[in-house]
């Protein structure tokens, strides 16, 4: 043996220890400053003025409708964190599906270019959208689903010679943050500073039994000038605007008449898609069906992003041309991600079990007990539900964003359970994994918030 030379390579390994034990004791001290106060340094987070909520809690696990923070407290997950996780968090299934696709193919360029997972989500989507739908186009998320359905409704007319360039949106709609998706959106607290900048878009109120005459009769005047390209809007369910619900047969009768009169439905069921209503998708209370839709959240079940923006097959043959520019010249990096796909697979399964049916039907039945306890309370104002979205408002004043909705938020994740109010509402859209025990702790949370205001 070279012993001088087995001497040299002994002190490399004892500097090359040494060097480890180092990293420990670095990553030890780091680990022991807390995540929020690491996060300040750098991050910058949605929907946040820092300087008034300076700090985040830091959420180090999750699985089925349970959150766990970084000291090991127990939140149970109410809105399914922003209606993504609807199959529980780190679902077991959804992620072996993802890790088996990451053995053969993680990431692929969708321009010229297809594989197995895109095409196969394709033939198994179609098969529960509305019948009229045939084609998909694949995006990020939410919003540039919409930016994409935006675009096509107005491409389609210009693709067939047609000036019609205004858009028609419900009040206080909610389609997103891409400069379309906010030209759509009716919220001025997301859109305020960049108004200026919009497309042009024109506003209707959602239906009632009362103004549905009214609207339909301006509506018939509108058409008259002939150049509303398209109407988007979110079936049933106004997810941002506090989950404010408005009635099919309303919702129908505007619908039938803007189809008749040529102008692209585009319904936006980002947040209402995948069974949150209590059926596939909300379009499907409706007897008018959407000429494009607009999916995401739910689509792969909050594992990865992904946005999918469907059509039929009128509006893609006004694309399809020898002329190149009438083609959707539009497209994200991360267009139809493999993974992605293989997680909305799996999701799609899964919504389609016995079991994830019979969690939904349960979910519904629970919110009208707890909606018949609840709702004749002197504190409750209104209530509304559908499937296994419920909203209350309580019966005060408050400011979507204010001082008492963050002591309303405190109180809840105080009691252990995620709630995110939407100024004076409350709103509850769970996992359909949510055990019996779980939800009555959500319950139990807004009991205890009744009591107080």
């Amino acid at each position: 043996m070279d012993y001088a030379r087995s001497g040299s390579v002994l002190l490399v390994i004892n500097d090359h220890l040494c060097n480890i034990d180092k990293l420990n004791v670095l990553r030890d001290s780091v680990a022991l400053e807390k995540l929020s106060e690491r996060d300040k340094k750098h991050l910058w987070h949605p929907l946040t003025q820092h300087k008034t909520h300076p700090e985040m809690l830091g959420i180090t696990k999750a699985q089925g409708a349970l959150l766990y923070d970084e000291d090991g407290k127990e939140y149970v997950d109410g809105i399914s964190s922003w209606y993504t996780c609807m199959y529980g968090h780190c679902n077991p299934f959804i992620l072996e599906s993802v890790m088996e696709q990451m053995q053969s193919l993680d990431q692929v360029v969708f321009s010229g270019f297809t594989h197995e997972p895109a095409v196969r989500l394709s033939e198994e989507l179609v098969k529960i959208l509305p019948k009229n739908q045939q084609k998909l186009f694949f995006s990020d998320n939410g919003s540039t689903a919409t930016e994409v359905g935006i675009k096509m409704a107005l491409q389609y007319h210009f693709n067939k010679g047609q000036k019609r360039n205004v858009l028609l949106a419900f009040e206080e709609g909610f389609h997103g943050d891409t400069f379309g998706a906010m030209s759509v959106s009716g919220l001025s607290v997301y859109n305020g500073p960049f108004e200026d900048f919009f497309i042009e878009v024109e506003r209707i109120p959602v239906p009632t039994p009362e103004n549905i005459d009214f609207i339909l009769a301006q509506l018939k005047k509108r058409l008259k000038n002939n150049n509303l390209a398209g109407f988007i809007y979110e079936p049933l369910v106004q997810g941002a605007a506090a989950m404010k619900m408005h009635d099919a047969e309303g919702l129908e009768r505007i619908l039938a008449l803007l189809k008749s009169n040529g102008v692209l439905l585009i319904a936006d069921e980002v947040m209402t898609g995948f069974g949150k209503t209590g059926k596939n998708f909300a379009s499907e209370y409706l007897e008018t069906q959407p000429d494009i839709m607009c999916l995401s959240k739910a689509l792969t079940a909050g594992l990865i992003p992904m946005g999918l923006t469907t059509c039929t097959e009128e509006v893609y043959m006004a694309f399809y041309s020898d002329e190149k520019a009438k083609g959707l010249f539009h497209g994200h990096t991360y267009t139809a991600n493999p993974l992605a796909c293989a997680a909305a697979l799996a999701a799609l399964e899964l919504l389609q079990t016995d079991a994830i049916q019979q969690n939904i039907k349960d979910i519904s039945e629970w919110h009208n007990a707890f909606d018949e306890e609840i709702r004749n309370h002197p504190q409750v104002a209104n209530t509304r539900q559908l499937g296994v979205i419920y909203a209350l408002d309580l019966n005060v004043q408050m400011e979507r964003y204010g001082n008492l909705r963050d002591k309303l938020f405190k109180h809840f994740m105080d009691q252990g359970v995620f709630l995110r109010p939407l100024g004076n509402t409350i709103y509850i859209l769970a996992p359909y994994v949510t055990t019996k025990f779980q939800m009555e702790r959500i319950y139990g949370a807004i009991r205890s918030v009744v009591g107080l205001v």
